[in-house]
């Protein structure tokens, strides 16, 4: 099995999405760091007027969890040519408050231990950034028409990953998964 940094470096040409930008990006924000697992996690979003590609990149260093997001920026009339952005947070270990993994299994009646999702979550959250879903408060009575005010939930958003079998194939769950574990198991230790 190749070293860890060679298994980054493997997945992030494999993603195709400016590798040698991405991992200029990752070595620097890595500060000379063991890599311990990676996750390289490219998507690709269509709207009406453009398709836009972005990386997400997730590693764990004995002491720190690396996140590096790359998107790309068309040509338009004040930038005359493409460009990417690239930027990467440090947050060390102790500094994690949750890491959310979401399951999603197709048939739960079918499932047998060890079988994997269909679908994957991850979220990862030290404080950054929150979420407000907020929705109309109700006090159970079908036919009220008072305003109840509005009840909801914060959560913590500072990175999420989501991936699909549908989309990247069973392989690239099981690696979201194991990394899920691997962080999962890092933060309980700090």
């Amino acid at each position: 099995m190749p070293a860890p940094s060679t298994s980054l470096h493997q997945d992030l040409h494999r993603a195709g999405y400016y590798p040698e930008l991405v991992g200029d990006v990752v070595d620097v924000a890595l500060a000379g760091e063991d890599v311990l697992a990676h996750l390289v996690h490219p998507e690709t979003t269509f709207d009406a007027a453009e398709v836009r590609r972005h990386v997400t990149v997730l590693v764990l260093t004995p002491t720190r969890l690396v996140v590096a997001h790359v998107d790309d920026h068309p040509a338009d009339s004040e930038h005359p040519s493409a460009s990417a952005s690239a930027t990467t947070e440090a947050v060390p270990l102790g500094e994690l408050r949750s890491v959310a993994l979401t399951h999603v299994v197709p048939d739960p009646q079918e499932h047998r231990r060890g079988d994997g999702p269909a679908e994957l979550t991850l979220a990862v959250g030290w404080g950054a950034v929150q979420r407000v879903d907020l929705e109309p408060a109700t006090c159970g009575d079908p036919a009220c028409e008072a305003d109840h005010g509005l009840t909801g939930t914060l959560s913590p958003d500072d990175v999420v990953v989501r991936v699909s079998a549908a989309a990247e194939g069973a392989d690239a769950v099981r690696a979201a998964t194991e990394f899920g574990r691997r962080l999962s198991a890092a933060s309980a230790r700090r």
